[in-house]
């Protein structure tokens, strides 16, 4: 999935593109809860999940694809996101914030995105992590 063409100076004109479009971002996803069902480093995070995470799966995968600058396959289905409130039913602390991060930047170096893209992506994926947390701890 490396895209070595990709260089900081000429990266593609979405995010979406540079991962690679949407069986990237299907695949990212998939390894994501993989690593979140398998790894223990993540059992915070996996225990504010459904018994079965195919729902989850396809949730985040087509909130990606729209965030990423792709298809807004998740507004067509839910409407506008409203991450915060979605969000507000799970207790959301520090730690699930950064297994969470870990688990996903884990994703992105086992399929070897760009390390440019994932340098960006890191920052968003925080901000937006951050902006999830409504306990402390």
């Amino acid at each position: 999935m490396t895209n070595t063409a990709s260089t900081e100076t000429n990266p593609p004109a979405t995010a979406y593109d540079w991962v690679g479009g949407e069986g990237a971002v299907r695949a990212l996803v998939d390894r994501f809860y993989d690593l979140m069902d398998l790894e223990p480093a993540y059992a915070e995070l996996r225990a504010l999940h459904p018994t079965t995470l195919e729902g989850s799966r396809d949730k985040l995968f087509w909130f990606l694809c729209g965030w990423l600058g792709g298809p807004q396959h998740y507004i067509e289905r839910f409407g506008h996101p409203r991450l915060r409130a979605r969000h507000l039913p799970f207790p959301i602390g520090i730690k699930e914030r950064d297994q969470w991060l870990q688990c996903m930047d884990q994703a992105m170096q086992e399929l070897q995105l760009d390390p440019v893209l994932v340098g960006r992506l890191r920052e968003s994926f925080f901000n937006t992590a951050d902006w999830m947390r409504n306990k402390g701890g």
